[in-house]
């Protein structure tokens, strides 16, 4: 549904640099949620922010991210912060949208939103026969599991989730 192809960012990617000044105005009336201390005039989280919205369907301030490292893979974790049947079931369908683009080797969504390259992808790309997508709800989301047994690709997975957390300032 909000699957974000290369052929979307070829028309995208000029609208969202024009749309910069709105986005760092969306960061300041959102200056009650800015993550972790960091200052609501943040422009570059706030067009984080902004991107995640278009790509994910859902207000990236009021939704919550986890990216969990595990012994095997990881997962993601994507739910509304509160109660939202429409936002639960957008962001469903959004990480099921990601579970399969994923498992062809498809990037594009988190690459524009994090707007460049995001470490481990390329690898996760290559080795995408050896990783495996588990989706599964969560009561206001959903959860992406990943999972290998191939240590190249364990590797390349850590490296993603720990770029997604830094990045998102999830905190864990």
């Amino acid at each position: 549904m909000h699957h974000v192809g290369p052929m979307y960012l070829v028309f995208l990617l000029p609208a969202l640099a024009l749309a910069a000044p709105a986005a760092a105005q969306h960061d300041s009336a959102h200056a009650g949620h800015a993550a972790h201390g960091a200052p609501a005039s943040d422009t570059a989280f706030a067009r984080l922010q902004e991107r995640g919205r278009v790509a994910m369907g859902v207000d990236q301030y009021t939704s919550q991210h986890v990216f969990e490292v595990l012994p095997e893979g990881g997962r993601i974790e994507l739910q509304r912060k509160e109660a939202d049947v429409e936002g639960a079931a957008t962001i469903r369908q959004h990480l099921q949208d990601i579970a399969a683009a994923f498992r062809a080797g498809d990037f594009s969504t988190p690459g524009f939103v994090h707007w460049r390259e995001v470490p481990g992808a390329r690898v996760m790309a290559e080795r995408r026969g050896a990783i495996r997508y588990a989706y599964r709800d969560l009561p206001r989301g959903g959860e992406l599991r990943i999972t290998s047994a191939d240590s190249v690709a364990v590797q390349a997975i850590h490296e993603f989730l720990a770029f997604q957390n830094s990045d998102h300032r999830t905190g864990h």
